[in-house]
């Protein structure tokens, strides 16, 4: 299917219906029960950046590879953003949504980042089998693990982060200074201030805020705005409230209030519009767009329909 063909659609059936069932049926009961934290709690946030690096090492080909290229249907002003425009995909695994763009805008910069080097070497093997036109210079991957670590100064150094940013904000990168673990293209020559890149024109999140653990949400979203340029576009997509995998999930897989792990450590929260609002609101963005995607999938081989819920957004850095 080409990009011009990959369909963008959002309201197979109604969210307030779902939930409606979901609440009356008995069988679901654990997903709304309190959650106390246990001592085990930090332990388990603090392992999953590793835990994310082996779902990427077993995962790095087959049914995990999949363009999003209902992206650009999404998120238009993607395919439409001027000449030179700067792009950054902030957890990018295997590259499924670089690609898309890449094909879609061949004026676009794209960075992209991930918390595993073996994901990037990955994604840079499928961009560049892609035979995308002047691919060397409008795609740079980097190592950057945004749970535990800011953006690399050469993105958007201090300077020019301050002439944009309210005061009172802490960001990850403030404390970070010069511990950067990044070994992947550690930096660029793509100086547009003389100091750094200047800054990003859009940055997209798309199933990477569910990975992290929900009390470091938001200093990475802060850190997430403190690159983008006045006026610069992020774009959200991921896990929804009553989505199919979270009531797949058992009581003994909640790690928290609607948020769960799977047996190989990976974890997922799932985002209900008021938590994704309250989220973006308090790290200085200003909601455009923020709807349930609720999506009618068949599994033919088996015979099951599938009920998918995703929230997309669109949040804009103020000029």
């Amino acid at each position: 299917m080409s990009e011009a063909m990959a369909e963008y659609h959002s309201k197979d059936f109604e969210w307030e219906e779902l939930r409606v069932e979901v609440e009356n049926d008995p069988s679901f009961a654990h997903h709304f029960l309190s959650f106390q934290p246990s001592s085990s709690s930090q332990t388990l946030a603090d392992s999953d950046s590793d835990a994310w690096k082996r779902f990427h090492i077993r995962h790095s080909t087959g049914k995990f590879f999949k363009e999003r290229r209902y992206l650009l249907k999404e998120f238009p002003e993607l395919v439409s953003c001027k000449e030179n425009s700067k792009v950054l995909e902030v957890g990018c695994g295997n590259g499924s949504t670089i690609l898309p763009i890449l094909r879609g805008n061949e004026n676009a910069i794209v960075y992209a980042c991930d918390c595993s080097t073996e994901t990037l070497e990955r994604a840079k093997e499928i961009v560049d089998a892609s035979n995308i036109v002047s691919i060397k210079h409008r795609f740079h991957p980097f190592y950057c693990d945004l749970s535990e670590s800011g953006f690399p100064t050469w993105l958007a150094c201090s300077q020019c982060r301050d002439l944009h940013l309210q005061p009172q904000q802490n960001y990850l990168s403030d404390v970070r200074v010069n511990n950067n673990k990044a070994t992947f293209n550690d930096s660029y020559p793509l100086k547009e201030n003389g100091c750094c890149c200047g800054g990003v024109d859009f940055l997209t999140l798309i199933f990477t805020l569910s990975a992290i653990p929900l009390q470091k949400m938001a200093k990475s979203l802060k850190e997430c705005f403190s690159v983008l340029k006045p006026g610069g576009l992020l774009f959200f997509r991921d896990y929804g409230l009553y989505d199919m995998t979270m009531l797949r999930f058992e009581a003994n897989q909640r790690v928290g209030f609607r948020e769960y792990m799977r047996s190989d450590g990976t974890r997922s929260y799932f985002f209900c519009l008021d938590t994704v609002r309250n989220l973006f609101v308090d790290a200085g963005f200003t909601e455009l767009e923020i709807e349930y995607c609720c999506i009618r999938s068949v599994n033919r081989q088996k015979g099951k329909v599938m009920r998918r819920v995703w929230i997309h957004g669109k949040f804009q850095k103020p000029i």
